[in-house]
């Protein structure tokens, strides 16, 4: 067994490191270290499930021939390095993480009778979270696009709130979102991303190379509406663009 340690690449938002590379496969309980978001949060439990299912899939059963040690980060920077040294000094055969951010750009529409205008605001707290959407929502015709981060999952109620309040159409990337009350979300099915990167952990697991192992874009997406939402913001939504919504919530 090699000692060497060798970063994995990334998979749609999601990235793995060996941490003991071109272990033997045997019989001995292999060991897994997951770093993620927010515990109590509907996608981070999402993410989990499909990323379990992926494993099992594979013939990695939780308990059985792999343990899987996780630390929930709550998107705080301080708190992702402390738990990513906790994780290391178990010595685990992977670290899985997700892709982490901690700067986010809410990007405005401004309708123009010939294009769109695209602003993006910067935001690292609530209290900006609350002003740039205060000051979009004073404008005429405006709209709102929520990129997937971690700061914007732990504070996406927020978002929704005020986008209600101030009378915001918003597009997010996750199809959550919209259950909770957002207008629309475009994005790609994290389920399959979750389950798919399990292969690289597996491979990994079985002493892949990670400089063999190739960078993989998602194939699925999921476009899903919130007709509630449409009507209290007195929008229509067109029908064409129904019939090729995955989920139409009325």
């Amino acid at each position: 067994m090699t000692s060497r340690r060798e970063f994995i690449t990334l998979l749609g938002g999601a990235a793995a490191w060996p941490l003991a590379a071109g272990a033997q496969q045997g019989e001995r309980m292999r060991r897994i270290g997951v770093l993620m978001g927010v515990a109590d949060d509907a996608e981070g439990q999402v993410r989990v499930k499909a990323l379990q299912q992926g494993l099992q899939e594979l013939g990695w059963i939780e308990g059985r021939n792999v343990r899987i040690d996780y630390r929930w980060t709550g998107g705080d920077a301080a708190r992702i390095r402390t738990y990513a040294a906790e994780l290391a000094k178990l010595s685990p055969d992977v670290i899985f993480g997700t892709n982490f951010q901690y700067l986010v750009y809410l990007h405005s529409l401004g309708a123009k009778p010939l294009g769109v205008d695209l602003s993006a605001a910067a935001v690292r707290d609530t209290g900006e979270i609350e002003a740039a959407m205060s000051e979009l929502g004073s404008k005429l015709g405006a709209g709102l696009v929520v990129p997937p981060d971690a700061f914007t999952v732990i504070h996406h109620a927020m978002i929704i709130a005020l986008a209600a309040r101030h009378r915001l159409p918003a597009v997010y990337a996750y199809r959550s979102f919209v259950a909770e009350g957002g207008l629309m979300s475009y994005g790609p099915d994290i389920s399959d991303i979750f389950r798919r990167t399990a292969s690289y952990v597996d491979r990994i697991l079985k002493g892949a190379k990670a400089a063999d192992l190739p960078v993989e874009a998602p194939v699925k997406f999921e476009l899903a509406i919130n007709l509630k939402t449409a009507t209290s913001l007195g929008l229509t939504v067109p029908e064409k663009l129904l019939a090729t919504a995955d989920e139409v919530i009325e």
